[in-house]
C-alpha cells in the first residue's frame, strides 16, 4: 500500500497528516519528491554519491571504522557460541545443497526435496538411536544385577579385586561418598546434567537452522552475491560456486566414507564375535566423521572392547584398524573425495590440527573444506596477481 501511495505521485499519504501543519523547507521537498516519484522508481532516482574527499567525510569514515571494528570485536567475543552454531548450520546446508539441487534439477519443488532430505536425516538419526539405547539398556542392567558381586568381591581379599579395594581403600571410600555426599561431586553431576541439556539444545537449534538455510539457499546465495560490485559479480560467482560444490562434495565424500567404514567394521565386528557389533559400527562411522584423528580415537577405544573377547581378537582388530586407514588414505579418500577437494596431505593435517586447536571438533570436521576455498582463493586471485605484478 505504501509503495502503491508513493507511485500515485508522492511520500505516503497515512504518514505525516496534515502536511500543511509544518510549513517551510520540509514542504518544499514534500512537493519534489511527488515529481521525482514514478511508477517505475516509486522511491525516485538515486542522488548523487558522497564525495569521499571531504574532510568531513574522511573523518566521520575513521571515527565510523573504528566504533565498528571495535563493536564487532566486542559481537564476536559475546556471541561466539551462537555464531559458532549459525556456521555449523551453514556448513552442514552447504553440504547437502548437491542433493537438494539434484532432487529439484529431476523435477521436485525444493520445498520438497528439503523435506525428503529433512526426513531422511530423521530417519538415520532414529535408527543410530534404535540401535544405542538397547545395548545402554542391557548393560545398565547386567551392572545392576551384578552389583552385589562386586560389592562382595571388594570385601574378599583373596580375589584381585579385593587385593586393588584393600590396597587403595576403595570401599571405604564409597561408603565415604555415599555417607557424606562431596558437594563437588553433586555439581559436577549437575554440571553433567546441563551440558547434556546444552547439547541437545544446540542440535536442535542447529537442525533448525539448517533446514531454513537448504530451504532458501537460492535466495541466500544471491544475497550474498550483491554484496560484491558488479563488474567483479560473474568472477565472484564463478569462484564462490566452486567452493561451494567442493564443501558439498567434501561433506557428502565424508559421509560415503564413514558409511563404508561402518559397514566393514559391523562385518569384522560380528566375523569375530566382539560384543555389540552394531554400536561399534556406528561409533566407528560417527567417529570417521573426524579427518585424521576419528579412525585412530576409533580404533584405540573398538580394541580396547574387543580385548574383553581375547588378546588375538584385540591383535587382530588392531590390524585391520591399520589396514582400514591405509584403505582410506591411500584409496577411498582419493577416489571418493580427492576429485573435487584438491589438498595436499600436509596442508590437510595442518588445517586439521589448527581447526581442533581453535574450534575442537566442529573445527577439525571444517577444516579440510576450508583449506580447499582459501587455496583456491590463493591459486587464482593471489598468485594470479603476484604473477601479474
Amino acid at each position: 500500500m505504501a509503495a502503491s501511495a508513493a507511485g500515485a505521485g508522492g511520500p505516503d499519504e497515512f504518514v505525516g497528516q496534515p502536511r500543511d501543519a509544518v510549513p517551510g523547507p520540509v514542504a518544499d521537498a514534500e512537493a519534489l519528491a511527488g515529481r521525482i516519484s514514478s511508477a517505475d522508481r516509486p522511491l525516485g532516482p538515486h542522488g548523487r554519491p558522497v564525495n569521499r574527499r571531504s574532510p568531513f567525510f574522511i573523518g566521520m569514515a575513521a571515527a565510523a571504522g573504528a566504533a565498528v571494528t571495535a563493536g564487532a570485536v566486542w559481537f564476536l567475543v559475546i556471541a561466539s557460541s551462537t555464531l559458532l552454531l549459525i556456521g555449523v548450520a551453514l556448513f552442514v546446508a552447504i553440504g547437502l545443497e548437491p542433493v537438494a539441487s539434484w532432487l529439484v534439477r529431476r523435477g521436485l519443488p525444493r520445498p520438497l526435496a528439503v523435506a525428503i532430505i529433512v526426513l531422511g536425516g530423521l530417519g538415520l538419526a532414529a535408527g543410530f538411536f534404535a540401535a544405542l539405547i538397547p545395548p545402554l539398556v542391557d548393560q545398565a542392567g547386567r551392572f545392576i544385577h551384578q552389583a552385589p558381586q562386586y560389592l562382595a568381591r571388594l570385601s574378599d581379599r583373596s580375589s584381585w579385586l579385593g587385593q586393588v579395594s584393600d590396597r587403595f581403600q576403595l570401599q571405604q571410600r564409597l561408603q565415604s561418598t555415599f555417607r557424606n555426599p562431596d558437594p563437588s561431586l553433586i555439581n559436577g553431576l549437575l554440571g553433567s546434567g546441563r551440558a547434556v541439556l546444552g547439547t541437545l539444545t544446540d542440535t536442535l537449534i542447529v537442525f533448525v537452522l539448517t533446514i531454513y538455510f537448504l530451504a532458501d539457499f537460492p535466495r541466500l546465495r544471491a544475497t550474498l552475491y550483491r554484496f560484491v560490485p558488479h563488474t567483479r559479480r560473474p568472477r565472484a560467482i564463478l569462484l564462490g560456486d566452486e567452493i561451494f560444490a567442493k564443501v558439498g562434495a567434501y561433506v557428502l565424500g565424508n559421509v560415503v566414507i564413514s558409511v563404508v567404514a561402518g559397514v566393514l567394521g559391523f562385518i569384522w565386528f560380528t566375523a569375530f564375535g566382539i560384543p555389540y557389533p552394531v554400536l561399534l559400527a556406528l561409533l566407528l562411522a560417527v567417529l570417521d566423521l573426524i579427518p585424521v584423528i576419528g579412525s585412530i580415537i576409533a580404533g584405540v577405544v573398538i580394541s580396547l572392547a574387543a580385548l574383553s573377547v581375547s588378546w588375538p581378537v584385540c591383535w587382530a582388530t588392531v590390524g585391520f584398524f591399520v589396514a582400514y586407514r591405509f584403505a582410506e588414505d591411500y584409496l577411498l579418500t582419493p577416489k571418493i573425495i580427492g576429485r573435487f577437494v584438491k589438498v595436499p596431505a600436509l596442508v590437510t593435517v595442518v588445517a586439521v590440527v589448527l581447526g581442533g586447536v581453535l574450534l575442537g571438533i566442529v573445527g577439525a570436521l571444517v577444516a579440510i573444506p576450508v583449506a580447499a576455498a582459501v587455496l583456491l582463493l590463493v591459486r587464482e586471485i593471489v598468485f594470479h596477481r603476484m604473477d601479474h605484478s
